[in-house]
């Protein structure tokens, strides 16, 4: 077994951000074990996605551009994909820790008797072996795990690597010829919902979050405000999802959303263990609340103590000044 492959997400023709990231992490493995790196492109009308990733430092391209592919479903896609490890046996196979790469590497470990380590945050090579570093135990510690033998796959989460760059690398990818039935696929697409504005919390670099604090739906009004100004995104506990006072894709947390941004701001939020876990990779981690003993200041960096409704709109304020918004 040889070669590091590398699973590509996109959406209207454009490579996702977590698959830069992932190109990123899977040219260093690549790098280190002396392989060629190999991106994986299933789609439709992909083809500037192709050239995308050599553009990043891709060594090869192996693409299926068919309209049967054009959203992913992991019934029709990992199929395709075992036939391809089968035939040409890569040593590693990466892709991003979200719902389609969860869905596509599950199925190929069942598929392939392979073994698999989840949302990775660090990657290092121990002589054929890629030795993964994960959070464990709800995020408490860290686990250094390895696949023994075979195949391994390993899923990696948004935002823990830096994305690749630009290199002026151009390629020409190898396109498959497959033949594909709408029939054959038992996940029907009835519709797509996009989101209405603002920043995903999974891609965001600032995300200002609140909790049961806020007291209520309006209580999060000048947590907006504070995301806002500074091109971040909203965030919430689980506490306040469930009481109704914002939408579900809001929460952060061990049941909502794992993110690491440069800048996580919690509002009102005390800091359960099912918070910290979706959000203690966070670069800087800056605590609001009038509870000085709040087990969320064990965790931050920068901890205020006080009223989150006069330390919210001064720190607008003085952001929106600063930055000339």
């Amino acid at each position: 077994m040889s070669g590091v492959w590398v699973w590509l997400e996109h959406q209207d023709s454009l490579m996702a951000a977590i698959s830069k990231e992932t190109i990123s992490a899977a040219r260093q493995v690549a790098n280190n074990l002396g392989q060629p790196l190999t991106a994986l492109l299933f789609g439709q009308d992909v083809a500037g996605v192709a050239a995308a990733a050599f553009d990043l430092g891709v060594d090869a391209v192996i693409g299926a551009d068919d309209p049967v592919l054009a959203t992913f479903r992991v019934s029709a896609a990992a199929p395709l994909v075992v036939d391809l490890i089968k035939e040409r046996q890569p040593a590693v196979f990466l892709a991003g820790h979200t719902s389609t790469g969860r869905d596509l590497t599950a199925w190929l470990a069942a598929d392939l008797d392979a073994g698999l380590v989840s949302d990775a945050i660090q990657l290092a090579v121990d002589g054929d072996r890629v030795v993964v570093t994960r959070p464990v135990y709800a995020g408490k510690l860290l686990g250094n795990i390895r696949i023994t033998e075979g195949l391994q796959l390993i899923t990696l989460r948004s935002r823990a690597f830096p994305a690749a760059e630009a290199t002026g690398q151009t390629g020409t990818a190898e396109w498959l010829t497959v033949s594909l039935d709408e029939a054959d696929v038992p996940e029907k697409l009835i519709a797509f919902a996009g989101r209405d504005g603002g920043v995903n919390l999974s891609d965001a670099k600032i995300i200002v979050s609140g909790g049961r604090g806020v007291g209520g739906p309006e209580g999060f009004a000048p947590v907006q405000a504070l995301a806002d100004v500074l091109g971040g995104a909203m965030g919430a506990s689980r506490a306040a999802v469930d009481a109704g006072w914002v939408p579900y894709d809001h929460q952060v947390g061990q049941t909502g959303k794992t993110v690491s941004p440069d800048l996580y701001i919690a509002c009102g939020i005390s800091g359960a263990i099912q918070h910290q876990a979706g959000m203690r990779t966070a670069k800087t981690i800056v605590a609001i609340n009038k509870d000085a003993d709040a087990p969320i200041f064990k965790l931050a960096h920068y901890g205020v103590v006080g009223d989150l409704f006069k330390i919210l709109p001064a720190l607008t304020e003085e952001f929106r000044q600063r930055l000339g918004k």
